[in-house]
């Protein structure tokens, strides 16, 4: 049996789409999906209800990602044990890829290969992507993907994280190079920003979670997950024609980090992007 965590606040209208990736061609008792609507206004508890015997649900009146998954934790059956993002999309097949490539005794935590649906994205959009997903620690790192898998082992080392809002970074960086794995055979479908100004969001976010996390001075067995100048350089020397979507991914970087600047220490303001929700 493989236990999923689904933490979800107001996911009505994806949760669903999630499900039934999920469930689509699973055996019956073989995955034990726990669904934790948390502070929810709207219905993603009874859209994840209407699955029947197969997914539980637990709710909690509390707005808290960190909860929620602790929560999911104490209700979850068995291990490996999946974390999912109610935004993103995941298949059986993808699920059970995950939990072979942790049955390798050295490997502690895995995340499948990144999609990302570009449908309907403006182009700065399109292009900040372009670049992202070439950067060395975004294609080897399990942060971004919406899904981590651990092992019993894996889990111990998650559950002793502080709480932050960039726990998939520092669930990643949580792990040595030689512990954790991005599986080939399993793909996660992303949904980018559908703005720049929700990109911008989503950016700036991430940089208040890159803030903490080394204000936090964790013990970070997975090194640092910074862009340095020679990671663009090389990426620039490689492929020549990113020179104008690099010049987009500087622009937006820059702007984001100055916006997340002007509140510096405030890791409270939650950035959802909505946008990626529709």
């Amino acid at each position: 049996m493989v236990s999923i965590v689904i933490p979800a606040h107001n996911e009505a209208r994806v949760i669903g789409r999630l499900l039934d990736g999920l469930l689509g061609a699973a055996e019956p008792g073989e995955l034990d999906i726990v669904v934790v609507p948390n502070g929810c206004t709207d219905a993603t508890a009874q859209v994840a209800a209407s699955y029947g015997p197969s997914v539980r649900v637990v709710e909690s009146s509390e707005a808290s990602k960190a909860a929620a998954l602790r929560i999911g934790d104490e209700a979850a059956r068995g291990f490996p044990r999946l974390y999912v993002d109610a935004d993103v999309e995941l298949g059986t097949a993808d699920v059970r890829a995950l939990a072979d490539a942790l049955e390798r005794p050295e490997v502690a935590a895995a995340a499948p290969s990144r999609r990302l649906d570009m449908t309907g994205r403006p182009w700065p959009v399109r292009s900040y992507y372009r670049v992202w997903t070439r950067l060395p620690e975004v294609r080897r790192g399990l942060f971004g993907r919406g899904v981590v898998a651990v092992t019993e082992r894996g889990h111990a080392r998650l559950a002793a994280l502080p709480r932050v809002i960039a726990d998939d970074l520092a669930s990643s960086l949580a792990f040595g190079p030689a512990e954790r794995t991005v599986v080939a055979s399993a793909a996660v479908t992303v949904h980018p920003p559908r703005t720049l100004a929700d990109l911008l969001r989503r950016r700036e976010r991430a940089a208040a979670g890159v803030e903490q996390l080394e204000r936090a001075d964790l013990d970070q067995a997975g090194g640092s997950a910074r862009t340095t100048p020679s990671d663009l350089l090389a990426m620039l020397r490689r492929e020549p024609s990113l020179a104008p979507h690099l010049a987009v991914f500087l622009s937006i970087t820059v702007l984001a980090r100055a916006r997340q600047a002007r509140r510096r220490g405030n890791y409270t303001a939650w950035q959802r992007d909505e946008s990626s929700r529709t």
